[in-house]
């Protein structure tokens, strides 16, 4: 596995957020990114998950509730990543994919736009 600290890995995924372009960070609400070591045991290969409501399926009713959650995780990224430069990218695309949830665009419109 690819040695890399939680400390780099941290900011790699500081400076893939920064690249999202600023008219997409100024519509993005209520959500918080955070980066764990491991995805849950069930998803040992997961680089990152998306828990919330997607901005397209709130209504009135959604108001005063916790924020969407991104996690980044990793060590799969790490253990599937030969060298720093494959880790940047795979770790730009997973923050685009997880964000992407977050605007309700699912899995299968990613995968035909090249972010699966």
């Amino acid at each position: 596995m690819l040695e890399m600290t939680r400390e780099e890995f941290e900011e790699l995924v500081a400076e893939a957020l920064d690249r999202i372009p600023p008219e997409l960070t100024r519509l993005m609400d209520n959500v918080a990114v955070f980066v764990e070591d491991e995805p849950p045991a069930d998803d040992p290969e997961l680089l990152g998950l998306y828990e919330g409501t997607p901005l397209t399926d709130r209504g009135e009713w959604y108001a005063g509730v916790l924020p969407d959650r991104i996690t980044i995780y990793r060590n799969p990224t790490l253990r599937m990543c030969e060298d720093r430069e494959s880790v940047i990218a795979e770790t730009e695309v997973t923050v685009v994919h997880e964000i992407a949830h977050h605007f309700g665009i699912d899995d299968e419109r990613l995968h035909a736009l090249g972010y699966g």
